[in-house]
């Protein structure tokens, strides 16, 4: 099954039947008078969340949703049927943006969650509405009105607890192998992961969280570089990042480099995202001499000015894993305890989110308007220096 996890939609609401124009003829009846009744009301479109979907992929080949229109009024005062709502389901994650305004409509967070996206067009009134005492045989009706059309774009989130981030080879796919049932795929080369991949985690029997491992970045991720960009969002509806540091790359590269370069990415992408609590998780450590580590761990820490959380493990063999997880779900039980006894805490977390979700489509925004400004699709003066876009690729993400 492919991976999709943004396209675009034009949905369209169905439009409002016009109103009769019509006067009772019954034998016996002489000049009954009007009898036009009134069109029904246009179909809305609306999406639902659903989690047994987990891919945009069917957004890919139709792309065009259109609601019913109501009917036109009939004589001796009936109504037209209204049009039939349009309910479209949408994977749990998605949000919704309109493309021209950019405006965020709605985040769709939970199974079954309704919202409205077209508003139908209302119905036109029949004559019968216009009759009075000075004007017994009304020719007026009104027609119903167009349903409202939009053209959307749909992000679709990976909904996760804590979220892995890293250089390409890192050991987040190991990881999330070693503390999950997820089983993404694993390889002594960079991009082995493609596409985010979530792995339930279980603490004892009842108590469990999501970690999502989110395919490798690299330097320049928040310009459109290697695959990042496509998948930076996906951290913004996380709660806590593990970042996760070869300890001893095979190039010989500098692990603090390496983290550096990936905090700079998170800056520059969306401030917000980069306050997010980020725990370091040294990874790898059985590659080094059992008397070596230690050392290694002190100069990453050091050299790094690192304030928080330190993590030493070695995912392949699970050392250190039990420990990293445990220290996890804790945190997040504290928050979530934190935010139901305290509003103001809980609207931070909202306020949080919703700025984070800004400043994402923000930046997609202004990176799709760099590509169409390069393609020509766009005649205006922009400035072009940065040369990261050359690392454009596109790609179709098959799982």
């Amino acid at each position: 099954m492919q991976f999709v996890d943004e396209t675009s939609i034009t949905v369209e609401a169905g439009r409002g039947g016009n109103g009769c124009l019509s006067f009772r003829r019954e034998k016996f009846v002489p000049k009954g008078g009007p009898d036009g009744g009134d069109g029904g009301h246009g179909g809305n479109v609306y999406l639902i969340g659903d989690e047994s979907l987990n891919t945009l992929i069917d957004f890919k080949f139709q792309r065009f949703y259109k609601a019913q229109s109501g009917q036109q009024g009939q004589g001796r005062q009936m109504s037209g049927k209204a049009g039939d709502d349009l309910h479209v389901k949408v994977p749990v994650g998605t949000t919704v943006i309109d493309e021209d305004t950019l405006e965020v409509i709605a985040d769709v967070t939970a199974e079954g969650q309704v919202v409205l996206v077209a508003q139908g067009g209302r119905r036109g009134l029949g004559n019968i509405h216009f009759k009075s005492s000075t004007n017994r045989s009304p020719r007026r009706t009104t027609p119903g009105t167009e349903g409202e059309r939009r053209k959307l774009r749909l992000e679709m989130k990976v909904m996760a607890d804590v979220g892995l981030l890293g250089l390409p080879n890192a050991g987040k796919s190991t990881l999330i192998r070693a503390v999950s049932a997820a089983k993404p795929k694993v390889a002594n080369y960079p991009f082995t992961t493609l596409v985010p991949n979530l792995g339930v985690v279980k603490i004892g029997t009842h108590e469990h969280f999501v970690m999502a491992d989110v395919p490798g970045l690299i330097e320049g991720a928040s310009d459109g570089a290697g695959l990042g960009l496509r998948f930076l969002k996906h951290l913004t509806r996380t709660r806590l990042l593990l970042h996760v540091v070869d300890a001893a790359p095979f190039d010989e590269s500098d692990p603090v480099a390496a983290v550096e370069a990936i905090a700079r990415e998170l800056e520059q992408f969306s401030p917000t995202l980069a306050e997010l609590p980020r725990w370091l998780v040294i990874n790898k450590l059985d590659l080094l001499p059992t008397e070596d580590r230690e050392a290694r761990v002190a100069d990453i820490v050091s050299r790094l000015g690192w304030q928080g959380p330190v993590f030493r493990i070695s995912a392949i063999s699970s050392d250190g894993t039990g420990e990293l997880v445990q220290a996890a779900h804790r945190w997040l039980t504290e928050q979530r305890q934190l935010e139901n006894d305290d509003e103001e805490a809980a609207e931070r977390e909202r306020e949080m989110r919703r700025r984070m979700e800004a400043e994402s489509v923000a930046r997609v925004e202004a990176h799709q308007t760099r590509l169409r400004v390069k393609r020509g699709e766009v005649v205006e003066e922009f400035d072009d220096d940065d040369d990261d876009d050359d690392h454009d690729v596109e790609v179709e993400y098959v799982r």
